[in-house]
């Protein structure tokens, strides 16, 4: 299984991190989401799933930081447009990222259980992306939360792939 995200020197594009322009920004938060392909899924795939973190975020808040969760995506739809978080051009479920927490403050519903893009207040920050081909739909909806999806793909996983995404601080 492969994963491609559209990079610029190896970081993801200034329109989908802290860069962004205003009109890609939702209270200061940069909100148009990345495309991802995914290519050579196992036979028995039936949906894919993925989740986007920062690990480099724990000296800086104390946990790591979730930046988009998606998961049922059926395994014909190979690309998750751009702008997909936010457009409903394919239907997913998305999880509750980091803004959704009490420790952030009052959650906003509709920006925390979408893309929340990476916004690194110290230093260049590495962002791990990880796609999991199921064999199952999994029973989650929108708004769910990592754990919860963590324990939805215990014994459903065919195949899982990481990559590194950085972020310009």
């Amino acid at each position: 299984m492969e994963i491609t995200v559209p990079t610029k020197k190896g970081y993801l594009a200034d329109k989908y991190s802290k860069h962004a322009a205003p009109a890609h920004k939702m209270d200061g938060r940069p909100n148009l989401s990345f495309p991802i392909t995914v290519s050579d899924l196992p036979a028995a795939t039936k949906t894919w799933a993925f989740t986007l973190v920062d690990f480099d975020a724990v000296p800086v808040s104390g946990f790591v930081w979730i930046h988009w969760l998606g998961a049922n995506i059926p395994a014909n739809i190979t690309t998750l447009p751009e702008n997909a978080s936010l457009s409903n051009d394919v239907a997913f479920v998305q999880g509750s990222n980091s803004t959704a927490g009490r420790l952030i403050g009052q959650p906003d519903i509709f920006q925390s259980h979408r893309y929340i893009g990476p916004t690194p207040p110290d230093k260049d920050h590495a962002y791990t992306l990880t796609v999991y081909a199921l064999d199952t739909e999994l029973n989650l909806q929108d708004g769910y939360w990592l754990n919860e999806f963590l324990k939805a793909i215990k014994g459903h996983v065919l195949a899982k792939q990481k990559i590194t995404l950085l972020g310009r601080a």
